[in-house]
């Protein structure tokens, strides 16, 4: 039976008991999304031996990446649904599968075509990551936690992106980019291994206090609706009336009605302003996923040593951006600020530090240009753990995953088409026109954003933010 037609109810309430385990479980989420990070940034930081190795120039580069942009921006809005549909532990298992695989398998590559491929199964696996933690999150946490929570997880790319310059460019120079691969592939397999020991959902797990489950369940949103089948929460069955000491009806949990569809949330323009919002804004953090070793390499004349030296600095402020920013929030939330307000204030914030990095393409020093770059991966961070929490503002649990699925392939949409234009410009001009126009893009997704959302807050399932229907 799919998971989200189970439902739930209290286990005993002795055994053992993982105090704070929300934050066990959003730990794995944050090592899944670094272990993603290296396994992506791969092709990134050896792309000046690949595309040596391979005579590859920079649109065929350039049309690499979108490859695996292309099977991201499908994999986004289809793994959303995936998520919903099967589970959050049975959605994870078969993402970090396919991506593992896929990135092992970047070792037999012997040209374009080759290397196109695998970028392309790599890019259907890794977009699982982001609903599957949106969802996790939404499961999770309470309200007010839910911005450090997709904080914690979505810090797992910049500090992914700061280790893998120096251990990809040490295992390449130790043992060759092909090997390279296998090594950063198989990391998804001890993952797993941890996650299937770790996860269930709030009411099935065992190791979970009703004082935590309480918490969690504080804003009474639990994504599912009445049923009268139950089971035991966790593995071990309590008949019907023969409840074990202590349950309460709070402990008894709800199967979901079916996965929602597209066309039903495509009606809210709420969920258009988190998808166009991310079309604009997303591609400014690819661009700097993709490009950053090369244009060290073209531009500043870095080696691959030098690149494993400094190409992690502005992944550091990404690091900090992106707890701060899901810190800050919620700490508003906490001082008696509004949802709304709360959210909109950082988001704009952020959005008014990412066009530095236009200086950046007129800095002198190799290290200015750097540091510029950090300020808008710093900008960048803040700003889309804000935006990834929208969706569980809006929307039950039961809808997360498939909202920000959307919002992913709209995310991934706007990657793609910027990062092969990126490959076309570099290639017959420089990278200043793309940095120029990065550099506009946050205020203008931003402002987007806004419009189209409105008021940040739970929308009731037929209340005035639905579209009118077009005729």
């Amino acid at each position: 039976m799919l998971e989200a037609q189970r439902t739930t109810a209290k286990p005993v309430v002795s055994g053992f008991k993982l105090r704070g385990l929300r934050w066990w479980i959003i730990g794995l989420v944050f090592l899944a999304t670094l272990i993603n990070y290296i396994d992506r940034l791969t092709i990134s930081v050896l792309a000046p031996a690949i595309t040596k190795d391979l005579n590859l120039d920079r649109f065929q580069y350039g049309s690499i990446a979108t490859w695996f942009l292309f099977a991201y921006t499908i994999s986004q809005a289809l793994s959303g649904k995936l998520y919903d549909r099967v589970g959050t532990r049975r959605g994870f298992s078969i993402s970090i599968l396919v991506w593992s695989i896929a990135a092992m398998a970047h070792s037999f590559a012997r040209g374009l075509a080759s290397l196109s491929l695998f970028r392309f199964i790599l890019g259907l696996g890794e977009a699982g990551n982001w609903p599957g933690a949106a969802k996790t999150v939404a499961e999770w946490f309470p309200v007010k936690q839910r911005a450090l929570g997709l904080a914690i997880f979505n810090s797992g790319a910049a500090i992914g992106s700061i280790v893998s310059p120096p251990l990809i460019v040490w295992l390449q120079l130790s043992f060759g980019w092909q090997t390279t691969f296998i090594v950063t592939g198989s990391l998804g397999f001890i993952w797993l291994a941890l996650w299937l020991l770790f996860y269930e959902k709030p009411e099935r797990h065992s190791w979970l206090s009703e004082e935590e489950y309480r918490l969690i369940r504080q804003d009474g949103d639990t994504g599912t609706v009445k049923s009268r089948d139950t089971e035991t929460r966790g593995h071990a069955e309590t008949a019907p009336g023969n409840k074990a000491p202590g349950d309460s009806d709070l402990r008894v949990a709800i199967s979901a009605s079916p996965s929602p569809r597209w066309r039903d949330l495509l009606r809210y323009r709420q969920v258009w302003g988190i998808v166009i919002g991310r079309f604009f804004t997303d591609p400014i953090w690819w661009l700097y996923i993709t490009w950053l070793p090369l244009y060290l390499s073209d531009v500043r004349g870095f080696d691959l040593r030098k690149i494993a030296l400094f190409a992690w600095v502005p992944y550091v402020a990404a690091d900090a951006g992106s707890l701060l920013g899901g810190w800050f929030s919620g700490f508003l939330i906490s001082r008696g600020w509004s949802v709304n307000t709360a959210r909109k204030a950082v988001i704009v914030f952020a959005s008014l530090l990412m066009p530095a990095g236009i200086l950046a393409a007129f800095a002198e020093n190799p290290l200015t240009a750097l540091a510029l770059i950090g300020l808008v991966l710093f900008g960048f961070q803040v700003w889309i753990n804000n935006v990834q929490t929208l969706p569980s503002d809006f929307f039950s649990s039961r809808e997360v995953g498939s909202v920000a699925g959307l919002g992913g392939t709209g995310a991934g949409l706007g990657a793609m088409l910027f990062t092969l234009g990126t490959g076309w410009v570099v290639k017959n001009f420089s990278y200043v026109p793309v940095f120029v126009v990065a550099g506009v893009l946050a205020p203008l997704g931003t402002l987007l954003l806004f419009l189209l959302t409105g008021p940040i807050e739970r929308l009731k399932e037929h209340g005035n933010a639905e579209l009118e229907p077009q005729h």
